[in-house]
């Protein structure tokens, strides 16, 4: 029997992975290695090299030497081991490598810990719930596969084009649609999350809830039982944030839903009411509309009121269109839940629904942190103060994602993560949201990019904007629906994009044009004069762009 003394493991999951790089070395029949002990004993054949044994470790980010030896040799395999694995790496500390705590699994967690690997660094991460995090298990991938479905039933029982082809209403059978939804979910964690994760040696998961003992340590409660310590050269934060509850008398004593319990129902209530007036409110309430329910929406201004007021108003026309019930300025004061059915009183008398749908934002998961102990800031709303570069208050602690300041959108969450990772290990890295495109997935969508009218004001810029109806684009004309508009804002004096919004059917596919087209600081004179493919809803920029000097009006279908 050989014995080899270990370093570097912090969990029982490290000892699994020294075991299997033991195990692949050709001559070693089989390996016993202890966390506890902080050793392995291996049966081997004899000339089995102990450099090839201390390099298999080395190239998972451990480090191994004979259990009589009172040093590692040198000159060897070994250290053209260190080098290929970053010994010269500025992310590591010589022969160690740099070690980064990672608390949280969705996007901000997975692009930083990936790319704190390429980079060098050893990442143990940390997930109390389900691997993935919100967005591929309770929110984007589930409710645009929800919302989908929604919409081809909407088109089968109506559509423009049914003079022609006879609408039928469909069946819905939800229980199906449900497991179709969460097949495809299931399948999309396994392989963007999991696998992926089970797959790297140099990312340890542990499943519990964590909390800073200091500021380099972390104590976890783990799933299974108990506690471990985990310490860490590095860490960052990502544990996202959950739907907040509205403060409404009488709420908590009911059944009510929030976003997750909404998209899990295999039932179409027939009658919804919906507290809210922003994305997840407008989004959840058309599907269940579409689907069958009769929807109320509760708002406490107007629908999107910190966005552009048009905005507001196209979308609550859409809505109304489809028999969905807009109650602006409407606050309830009072919910009750008898007999099987919700009750809330409001200013403008008594609304009942069979299930209610509390939308009313989200709040930062940083309660359970203990974040004093390692001196992290919080805003008043509980969100992590951080830089331009995802640091926090504290050294060597950084945080990304929606338990930030940051806007709560995945793709932001994810760009922050990775350039959290390079900084982390040594590298610099600012995440520029100045260009950061907004949808939002209804019908007509929502998209946005840069700034509006009014914030533009607010920042002591001047303006000009041109607002373009749809029925000015030849592709809305085509397909027979011209709800909504798009509208530029650009910078007076240098004629510059600042700023798109946009309610169009597909406004999403067209929005990250006009994030290029203001990443590239184009005057919107350049705007007009791209070429732009005819029949399609892009080039409603470019026609909006020609606005500012011409009557599009007055020009044919695809005049340059």
């Amino acid at each position: 029997m050989t014995q080899l003394k270990i370093t570097g493991m912090t969990c029982e999951s490290c000892a699994t992975h020294v075991k299997t790089a033991l195990e692949a070395v050709p001559g070693v029949q089989s390996a016993d290695v202890s966390y506890a002990e902080g050793g392995a004993t291996l049966d081997m054949e004899a000339g089995t090299s102990a450099d090839e044994l201390i390099a298999a470790v080395a190239g998972i980010g451990y480090q191994a030497a004979l259990a009589d030896s009172p040093a590692a040799p040198r000159g060897g395999l070994l250290d053209r081991v260190r080098e290929w694995v970053g010994g010269e790496n500025p992310a590591g500390h010589g022969n160690d490598k740099l070690h980064i705590a990672v608390i949280g699994s969705g996007g901000a967690a997975m692009a930083a810990a990936l790319k704190a690997v390429e980079l060098g660094a050893r990442v143990t991460l940390i997930e109390r719930g389900t691997i993935g995090g919100a967005c591929v298990n309770t929110g984007c991938v589930p409710s645009k596969i929800m919302i989908r479905a929604a919409h081809i039933a909407h088109l089968r029982a109506s559509s423009p084009f049914d003079e022609g082809i006879t609408a039928v209403a469909p069946a819905i059978r939800r229980g199906r649609l449900l497991a179709q939804q969460q097949a495809r979910v299931e399948e999309l964690r396994h392989a963007k999350y999991e696998n992926i994760l089970d797959g790297n040696p140099a990312i340890t998961v542990l499943h519990g809830d964590a909390r800073f003992k200091d500021g380099r340590s972390l104590v976890v409660r783990l799933r299974e039982s108990g506690e471990r310590e985990v310490a860490f050269d590095r860490c960052l934060i990502a544990t996202g944030a959950s739907p907040a509850i509205a403060p409404i008398p009488g709420l908590k004593d009911t059944p009510y839903w929030m976003s997750t319990e909404a998209l899990e129902s295999d039932t179409i209530p027939p009658r919804l009411a919906v507290i809210g007036s922003s994305v997840v409110s407008v989004e959840l309430a058309q599907a269940f509309a579409r689907l069958g329910s009769r929807v109320t929406i509760l708002a406490r201004g107007t629908l999107f009121f910190r966005e552009d007021p048009a905005i507001g108003e196209a979308l609550t026309a859409a809505f109304r269109a489809e028999g969905i019930e807009v109650r602006e300025h409407t606050q309830a004061s009072q919910v009750a839940y008898r007999d099987g059915e919700f009750v809330l009183m409001t200013g403008r008398g008594e609304l009942r629904a069979d299930k209610l749908l509390i939308a009313t934002g989200r709040s930062p998961n940083t309660g359970s942190l203990h974040l004093e102990a390692a001196g992290v800031t919080l805003n008043p709303q509980g969100a992590i103060v951080i830089d331009s570069a995802m640091r926090t208050s504290a050294p060597d602690i950084y945080a990304a994602g929606d338990c930030t300041d940051q806007p709560q959108f995945v793709y932001v969450a994810a760009a922050a993560g990775t350039r959290a990772a390079i900084n982390m290990t040594g590298g610099e890295a600012a995440l520029d949201l100045s260009a950061m495109p907004a949808v939002v997935f209804t019908d007509p969508q929502v998209a946005t990019v840069g700034l509006s009218e009014a914030e533009a004001h607010l920042k002591g810029i001047e303006t000009d904007s041109r607002t373009l109806t749809l029925d000015n684009v030849p592709r809305a004309l085509a397909n027979f629906d011209t709800r909504g508009f798009i509208k530029l804002v650009i910078e007076e004096g240098s004629r510059r994009l600042i700023g798109v919004q946009a309610v169009a059917p597909e406004a999403g596919e067209l929005i990250q044009a006009a994030a290029l087209a203001m990443h590239a600081r184009m005057t919107v004179e350049e705007l007009a004069d791209r070429l732009f493919p005819y029949l399609t809803m892009v080039e409603g920029l470019k026609l909006a762009a020609q606005t500012f000097k011409k009557d599009v009006k007055q020009l044919s279908c695809c005049a340059g």
